[in-house]
């Protein structure tokens, strides 16, 4: 290994096109905004000759047909080597980018590669209503795409509506306050706690999307305003991706930095990286309060840098939803009220998740941070899917303690798979003790459904759900129910297993 091709990142900059501005950039316009800026924060004037790849997260409020392409051409870059992901590939797309981008420069295949990502959902979906502005290019389908491999859900698991983001996580939330003991109404107290940390960074922050300071009773009391979408999850804990922003990166090794004459005070170092994916269906996972992908993500990377986490100044945990704040910091040993802030940006709900692309303006904030304050060690933990694929980097002022190397991380990663459960069984028939529940509501905050995962008798994984609009459906928000044992009959009319919580 040569010691000098450690990577390094040498440019940074992110972008947030406010709801009142007159523009209406498209997504790949916002994207040239971020890249051109990156390109300027090298102070190297002919950068653009050494980028010899272009890494680009998914685009889904537009769609190009090679958007790395058309991005090159309006920089003046010539790559050899373009990369989009897909959708399919998660938020943890931009760490994972950056991470695969770190091992390329390390065995001396790109000299610098630039990474970008960007969404103009707001602009689309709100401003417009879903009709594009004029001066957006004409929509086509991508040429190419590189998708996940495998998926993250079985068919009977989005049958059963587990394909929506916030039932799979607010099931994880019901199956985190079990595991930790609390009432529903203190579990609700402390998840509110917890975002409001997330807000006041936001509040500070001049790239937030939503920059007003909120209380936890503010998050977490359902109004018309914050209505509840599952329970026990308001508007305010969850994502907010109607949002127009853009972030992009440069990386290369030391030693090319060196060649370029980059000032060291604008080098930030990633130290130690790791990427794990989870058993992809939920019913199959053992435990659905934690993440073994997150566990040994972050205990790998720590290892790689040299550091533990009592080292670590800053973090970024992805925050989709207050469960997954939970359970990574769980599988770190921290805690909530832990003094360092859990987020540099603000997370998803208030500084604004740009789906598949946010993590990418953490990385962002965490070189601008790292270069103002110096010395500085920075996590940023990326999450995908359903608590599925799980990315980390660690960004530090200094090179790392130990030699970088690539690790061969399979039969780790072998170890996380091989837990999988049976498969779930999709017609049930007897009793089943709940392991994690949600409920569905709908528009007006009527209730509409319960959801739940449970086990039978046997030992087997099944999904059922409760008829709707029954009076009993209310006592789903006042009492704990994981735990509890009810009678599960499959209907074949509804094609789906029935439990009656009477």
């Amino acid at each position: 290994m040569n010691s000098k091709n450690i990577p390094v990142i040498i440019g940074a900059a992110q972008f947030t096109q406010r709801k009142e501005s007159d523009q209406t950039l498209d997504p790949l316009s916002l994207m040239v905004k971020t890249s051109q800026l990156a390109i300027e924060d090298t102070r190297v004037n002919d950068i653009k000759d050494f980028i010899d790849a272009v890494y680009m997260i998914n685009v889904v409020s537009w769609s190009y047909e090679d958007a790395p392409g058309l991005l090159s051409e309006k920089l003046n870059i010539k790559p050899k080597e373009k990369v989009y992901f897909s959708i399919s590939m998660g938020g943890n797309s931009p760490q994972l980018m950056v991470n695969r981008a770190a091992k390329a420069i390390e065995k001396g295949n790109h000299r610098c590669v630039l990474i970008t990502g960007g969404e103009a959902a707001y602009t689309l979906g709100k401003k417009f209503k879903g009709i594009p502005p004029k001066s957006w290019p004409e929509k086509k389908e991508p040429k190419y795409i590189e998708e996940k491999k495998e998926g993250y859900l079985s068919a009977f698991e989005r049958k059963n509506a587990l394909g929506w983001p916030p039932i799979a996580y607010s099931m994880f939330e019901s199956a985190v306050r079990a595991f930790s003991g609390r009432s529903l109404e203190d579990h609700i107290a402390y998840i509110g706690e917890l975002y409001e940390r997330y807000s006041k960074v936001a509040s500070e922050n001049p790239f937030s999307w939503a920059r007003k300071y909120l209380k936890a009773e503010e998050i977490t009391t359902p109004t018309q305003d914050n209505r509840y979408i599952t329970f026990p999850y308001t508007k305010q804990m969850c994502a907010n991706n109607f949002v127009d922003q853009s972030a992009a990166v440069i990386i290369t090794s030391l030693e090319m930095a060196e060649s370029l004459k980059i000032d060291p005070s604008n080098i930030v170092y990633l130290v130690g990286s790791a990427d794990f994916k989870n058993i992809g269906e939920i019913t199959r996972r053992p435990n659905l309060h934690d993440s073994p992908a997150v566990r040994e993500s972050s205990r790998l990377a720590l290892e790689q840098a040299g550091l533990t986490i009592d080292d670590i100044d800053k973090f970024d945990f992805y925050s989709c939803f207050p469960s997954m704040v939970q359970i990574i910091i769980k599988e770190l040993g921290i805690k909530m009220d832990d003094p360092r802030n859990l987020t540099i940006t603000g997370g998803l709900p208030f500084h604004g998740g740009p789906l598949s692309a946010y993590s990418l303006q953490a990385v962002a904030q965490a070189v601008s941070l790292i270069r103002k304050n110096s010395p500085l060690n920075v996590m940023v933990l990326a999450n995908g899917g359903y608590n599925s694929g799980e990315s980390v980097g660690i960004y530090s002022s200094e090179p790392g303690k130990i030699p970088w190397v690539i690790r061969d991380d399979s039969k780790v990663q072998q170890a996380i798979l091989e837990e999988a459960l049976p498969d779930p069984v999709e017609k049930a028939d007897g009793n089943l003790t709940i392991n994690a529940y949600t409920i569905l509501y709908s528009r007006t905050g009527g209730i509409k459904r319960g959801i739940f995962i449970g086990t039978l008798k046997d030992g087997s994984r099944t999904i059922a759900i409760t008829r709707e609009g029954l009076p009993i459906l209310s006592t789903l928000e006042k009492n704990e129910f994981v735990g509890r044992t009810f009678k599960v009959e499959y209907d074949p009319e509804l094609d789906r297993n029935i439990l009656d919580i009477v």
